[in-house]
């Protein structure tokens, strides 16, 4: 474990910053990011780096979730329902982690990071395209209308947005697998959440960004504490960071409502991209 100087301190404050800022405009809790960094910069052993993780994705949803609540832009309903079987998912990665060597862990690392950059790329650049053209609502995708179909305001569209969710079913199956991964990865699952919600659900990007910072934090803290009752920890460290991250994410909130998150999608495809490139020739 690497001392915390002012360098290291200086360095782990602006990537939580950083950290804070992508999980909260996109969903994703960061974990994509910090776990590769804190193993391939500063050596952190994964396992330990994946509890750092985990404990900085409750911040970023702690920080957010209240404040997507209140705008109307997380779905309630939804989230609480998804959230159920990713907790109980996460429980379970949580309690395989320690019965797996850290170099399986950061190959599994490396491998799901490869689709999903592919499929952000693809989902960004595709809603670029749409907007050149009329938009197709997504609740025309939806014969039947649910008990989960909601609605927000955008304020870069200047309008109200509906939607209807659909394939409920299934999204509920996939999200006690995205549970696993982020017990197990410390990924926090928003890299599968959102675009789970998006394309297999019909919920909107935003939306779908927001209700995956309200679901994220519950799965990550139930596996957070399986770490914290095993030592792993590193408590000086994921302090500084997570004061990077709460300062980050309501810099996100920022971007999430005004910016176009296609485009920021096409940035985290290639960041991903490069990440899983150096973890798998870490892990190889």
């Amino acid at each position: 474990m690497p001392e915390l100087g002012p360098a290291n301190f200086s360095i782990l404050l602006f990537f939580g910053v950083l950290i804070g800022l992508l999980g909260s405009a996109l969903g994703v809790g960061g974990g994509v990011f910090m776990v590769p960094f804190l193993v391939l910069a500063l050596k952190i052993p994964i396992h330990q780096a994946v509890a750092a993780s985990l404990v900085a994705i409750v911040a970023t949803s702690s920080a957010v979730a209240a404040v997507n609540v209140e705008r109307g832009l997380a779905n309630i309903r939804l989230g609480i329902t998804l959230e159920v079987t990713t907790a109980l998912g996460s429980i379970a990665g949580a309690l395989i982690a320690s019965r797996v060597p850290g170099g399986a862990v950061q190959l599994m690392f490396a491998l799901m990071l490869f689709p999903v950059s592919v499929m952000m790329f693809l989902k960004g650049r595709r809603s670029l395209g749409k907007s050149a053209a009329p938009a197709l609502h997504p609740s025309s995708l939806a014969p039947q209308p649910s008990a989960f179909d909601s609605a927000f305001f955008d304020p870069a569209a200047d309008e109200h947005t509906h939607y209807r969710v659909k394939n409920m079913a299934p999204a509920s199956l996939i999200s006690f697998f995205v549970g696993s991964l982020s017990g197990l990865l410390g990924m926090g699952g928003g890299v599968v959440q959102v675009p789970m919600m998006s394309l297999l659900c019909g919920v909107p990007m935003k939306a779908a960004a927001a209700t995956s910072n309200f679901i994220i934090g519950v799965s990550a803290a139930a596996s957070a504490y399986v770490y914290f009752r095993r030592g792993l920890i590193p408590f000086e460290l994921t302090a500084v960071i997570v004061v990077g991250v709460l300062i980050g994410s309501f810099l996100g909130i920022y971007v999430l409502y005004r910016a176009r998150s296609e485009k920021l999608q096409l940035v985290f495809s290639a960041l991903t991209m490069l990440v899983a490139v150096k973890m798998l020739m870490a892990a190889i």
